[in-house]
């Protein structure tokens, strides 16, 4: 991930690298960056077009970051989950934004200690609830073993782990 270009520390990073392209004439360039980036090509194809001054905004580019790190991760599940959970602080919080662009911050890092709080956290879940579960394992259905101790952060948690994580 960001092999071409590195990792950028802001909007504005991108937006002078873009201007550099721009200016070379390397379309492709633009193209490869806006990739990199988690970029939308429709962007890259209106910012080399002229209908927008610069490539990325810094909502643009904090999105960008998270849909790249997290294609790059695989994500699935709860974890797909706090990464739009992370997505959805960025709307509209400039500083939230900004702090997701920072070199040396990133997804897998934030997602870590979101797991690692889950599992200092977890909470035995009551014998009658896993007395109700079947499950499938080896092509076979059989009762869930207990105990069972689950631990995920609610929402209200996880945002504070992630704006623990990002602007400090």
């Amino acid at each position: 991930m960001f092999e071409k270009f590195g990792e950028f520390d802001s909007a504005e990073e991108i937006n002078a690298k873009a201007a550099k392209l721009l200016a070379e004439g390397d379309m492709d360039g633009i193209r490869d960056l806006a990739a990199e980036n988690g970029l939308m090509p429709e962007d890259a194809e209106d910012y080399m077009g002229g209908a927008f001054p610069q490539l990325a905004t810094p909502v643009m580019a904090a999105e960008g970051k998270l849909m790249a790190e997290g294609k790059a991760l695989d994500l699935g599940g709860i974890l797909e989950t706090w990464r739009m959970l992370i997505l959805e602080l960025c709307a509209g919080d400039r500083q939230m934004c900004t702090a997701v662009r920072k070199r040396g911050k990133n997804l897998k890092d934030c997602i870590a200690m979101l797991v690692k709080f889950s599992f200092e956290n977890k909470v035995r879940v009551s014998d009658a609830i896993v007395d109700a579960v079947e499950v499938s394992r080896n092509g076979k259905t059989e009762p869930m073993r207990k105990p069972l101790y689950l631990g995920v952060p609610n929402n209200a948690q996880a945002k504070q782990l992630i704006r623990d994580y990002y602007l400090k």
